[in-house]
């Protein structure tokens, strides 16, 4: 007869390695899963592209030597050579400076403020990021 005062045992490792197994299949899958949401991408214009864009690439090594699109001018000089190169082109021109990362902060900003005088306005620093 059964004893009401024995207390069952309970055997859980046939539930220890079905976990075991669930999580290892887990472990396994959830890095092939992928998430795709569809989504609808605008048509482009099937016209043809603007070959000749016109900007101007500044240049500023760290020995503080401006290139201006490929002419060498001293960072002291920038202003007045700016000024006779820039002479007759469009304001609305792109200018893209490039500085080395050793340079002091005063010298590209000697630069930006230059051309922010000569009358352009769409200046932009060019970083590596």
């Amino acid at each position: 007869m059964y004893d009401f005062n024995d207390k069952p045992e309970l055997n859980i490792t046939p539930l220890v390695d079905i976990m075991l197994v669930l999580l290892a299949i887990l472990m396994v899958t959830a890095p092939v899963i992928e998430f795709e949401e569809p989504i609808q991408l605008p048509v482009g214009s099937k016209s043809k592209q603007v070959q000749d864009f016109q900007k101007i690439d500044i240049i500023i090594t760290k020995d503080r030597i401006v290139t201006l699109n490929k002419n060498k001018v001293e960072i002291a000089n920038f202003p007045d050579s700016f000024l006779l190169f820039s002479n007759g082109k469009d304001q609305n021109t792109p200018i893209h400076i490039r500085a080395d990362k050793d340079l002091k902060y005063d010298d590209i900003i000697f630069v930006l403020k230059s051309c922010k005088e000569a009358g352009f306005l769409k200046v932009s620093l060019v970083t590596d990021g």
